[in-house]
């Protein structure tokens, strides 16, 4: 058992959970991830859709620079 690091609480997160796998605290509700199961530790999942959007935004943003610097050499 360890606790979830948004509220304090302990979380019980069964023996068959590998590094990797996400849960969810039964008191707050948040998605924590398994950073390690020996001993175990929990982290504060990342949203699946805010890192796409991260990795979009900077894609986007890389695209934009090579534009404006080709611009210039046509």
């Amino acid at each position: 058992m360890t606790r979830c690091p948004d509220c304090g609480v302990n979380v019980d997160i069964g023996e068959e959970v590998e590094q990797g796998d996400t849960v969810t605290c039964p008191e707050c509700g948040v998605d924590l991830e398994v950073v390690s199961t020996n001993p175990v530790e929990l982290r504060l999942a990342k949203d699946l859709d805010e890192d796409e959007d991260e990795d979009e935004d900077e894609s986007d943003e890389t695209e934009d620079d090579l534009e404006e610097e080709n611009n210039g050499f046509h």
